[in-house]
């Protein structure tokens, strides 16, 4: 599977008035939004002590990392507690699996993808794998993943915190890379608003004083797109029937969250389960040109009843958010 894609590529099937490669310092100017999400694009932000994460997770703690899906249940919980009342029809379970349902599993296997990797960190003493995928960025060095993998919504920052791109069985063919900061926009890390459930850790370069993306790659990124694209994903469900060691995708259409519309999230067919959380959306994929497409949103929750897996509308506050990430 090609790992890589051009970013120049990509973007020949994208207007680039509506898409933010970013692969220098300029980022070009988003099209009118799809949406009303233009609330207070402010962001907030916590550097780390990276001293030490990349030993800290030694094969025996990164295998048994808890699945962060539970943190974005948490998140609601400490939260909205009027959203909590309304969701009774179909509470976000975050991305547990599909228990009590007959859907055919839409999970596929795929090979490693250089940029695409897990995510490890702690939380309240308690040690979590997530999803994440290197994206293209004026500093080379950043991560999109799920917001409640980088701060509790509302709460603490994670510690801890790394990337394992193309992480397989146990293997890091690129490396342990730390975090030095930690970004999600102001709603969640206020309230843990699921509308804004993503987050971006900025690393550290690695002991050739090389970054990120010029070593694995990235992907390109975009915001304020039409609803209803079509999507792959791609993560590293841990829970069962899953067990965290490789990569899976799943390809759909998107549409509207009909269980809480107040979210402004989108779904596609999936049963991946916790420890995807966080893993990218690409829209513009291709047989032929692998994983590498522009990344539009992340996996974010599921329903116990229901083979879907939603992903927040990446509108302006969650662009804020990335471009503060991106130039840090």
């Amino acid at each position: 599977m090609t790992s890589t894609r051009s970013l120049a590529t990509a973007l020949l099937s994208l207007s680039a008035a509506t898409v933010l490669a970013l692969t220098g310092a300029g980022a070009a100017t988003a099209a009118p939004g799809a949406s009303d999400d233009t609330k207070n694009p402010s962001v907030t932000s916590a550097v780390l002590n990276a001293a030490g994460a990349a030993d800290y997770w030694t094969p025996e703690r990164m295998q048994s990392a808890l699945p962060g899906d539970t943190l974005a249940g948490k998140a609601l919980e400490r939260g909205n507690r009027s959203s909590a009342a309304i969701v009774e029809k179909g509470k976000p379970s975050s991305t547990k699996g599909t228990k009590g349902t007959t859907t055919t599993a839409t999970a596929q296997s795929e090979q490693p993808v250089s940029h695409i990797g897990k995510v490890f960190f702690t939380l309240g003493g308690a040690n979590y794998v997530c999803s994440g995928n290197a994206v293209s960025s004026t500093n080379g060095s950043t991560v999109a993943t799920a917001g409640h993998c980088v701060n509790e919504g509302p709460g603490a920052y994670a510690t801890n915190f790394i990337f394992a791109p193309a992480y397989e069985n146990g293997a890091t063919p690129y490396g342990k890379w730390s975090a030095r900061a930690l970004y999600a926009p102001s709603q969640w890390v206020s309230a843990g608003d699921m509308t804004y459930d993503t987050g971006f850790a900025v690393v550290n370069r690695n002991a050739q004083n090389q970054t990120l993306t010029s070593v694995v790659g990235g992907s390109g990124v975009a915001f304020n797109q039409a609803r209803g694209l079509t999507y792959k994903s791609y993560g590293y469900p841990a829970a069962a029937p899953f067990n965290g060691e490789t990569l899976k995708s799943c390809t759909g259409k998107a549409s509207n969250d009909p269980n809480n519309p107040q979210f402004n999230t989108q779904g596609i067919p999936c049963d991946m389960t916790g420890g995807s959380s966080g893993g990218p959306w690409f829209i513009q994929t291709s047989s032929s040109t692998g994983a590498a497409g522009i990344q539009n949103s992340i996996n974010s929750y599921g329903y116990n009843r229901s083979a879907v897996m939603y992903g927040p509308y990446w509108g302006s506050v969650i662009q804020s958010t990335y471009a503060s990430a991106a130039k840090s």
